[in-house]
């Protein structure tokens, strides 16, 4: 893809997420769209959020658990970027209008690391060592595409179908924890939604930021000390709009939860 169609479909999806509007999908419009032509789309989006003086704080895995791959219809994991914009504080209120367009909520582990993460090369251990805690998380991800209509070449250039996160509480050492087999219960209004466990993303979440790691390591891009990671969904996602409340409980860490208004 020519890089003026590349920045195009970039601002599309700039003008897409402050109008709070959605878009056709890129697949339906390019026949010859590949994941790398969606990652510069990706880049070209994200840079228009930072020129608005947005910061990068972490970065999410997507797409890597079996239960939202079959939901989307995408076999692959993707990833994306998190900025102190998509930052919503433990307990709070989440305002849909205005901020997100079609929002569903997935229940993660989030890594805090110490430690940067250069890919090639990186393996469980090597995260592991550079993780300082886990975090219970909402992730609430949210797509500039019509009806969630994506493939993995849509749901890339658009950051991963990212919208915002919040980091639960308290912050663990990884070191203490069996980080496959813990348990998540999700919770919307009260009610028990869904659960499951750690092992759902890649066996093992530190399975998953390994791959992170190896995957931008190609386009050097490195996992930062002091970044948030977010593992992926280890359950369905779940549609939620002003008047829900998302709350969970990740066994041996804590809990976080979100209200939507």
């Amino acid at each position: 893809m020519n890089q003026d169609k590349i920045e195009q479909y970039g601002d599309d999806l700039y003008g897409a997420l402050r109008a709070g509007h959605t878009l056709a999908p890129f697949t339906t419009r390019e026949d010859e769209i590949n994941i790398d032509d969606a990652y510069q789309i990706s880049l070209r989006f994200l840079n228009r959020r930072l020129a608005d003086g947005e910061k990068i704080v972490g970065k999410k895995i997507g797409v890597t658990s079996k239960a939202v791959q079959d939901m989307l219809g995408v076999h692959q994991p993707d990833f994306g970027y998190l900025t102190d914009a998509m930052v919503v504080l433990n307990g709070s209120d989440c305002v849909v209008e205005g901020r997100l367009i079609q929002p569903r909520a997935e229940g993660e582990i989030a890594f805090r690391l110490k430690k940067d993460l250069v890919g090639p090369g990186i393996d469980e251990a090597a995260v592991l060592e550079a993780t300082e805690a886990v975090f219970p998380c909402f992730e609430i991800v949210d797509s500039r595409i019509d009806d969630w209509k994506i493939a993995i070449e849509d749901t890339v250039a658009d950051n991963a179908s990212c919208g915002v996160f919040v980091l639960g509480e308290p912050g663990v050492d990884p070191r203490d924890l069996d980080l496959p087999n813990l348990t998540i219960e999700l919770f919307k209004n009260d009610e028990l939604i869904s659960t499951g466990k750690g092992e759902a993303v890649q066996g093992s979440p530190l399975t998953a930021v390994a791959w992170l790691a190896n995957t931008l390591g190609k386009y050097d891009i490195p996992l930062k000390a002091g970044e948030v990671i977010l593992s992926g969904s280890l359950v369905p996602l779940e549609p939620v709009g002003p008047g829900d409340k998302m709350s969970l409980t990740l066994s041996d860490v804590g809990t976080a939860s979100v209200s939507f208004v």
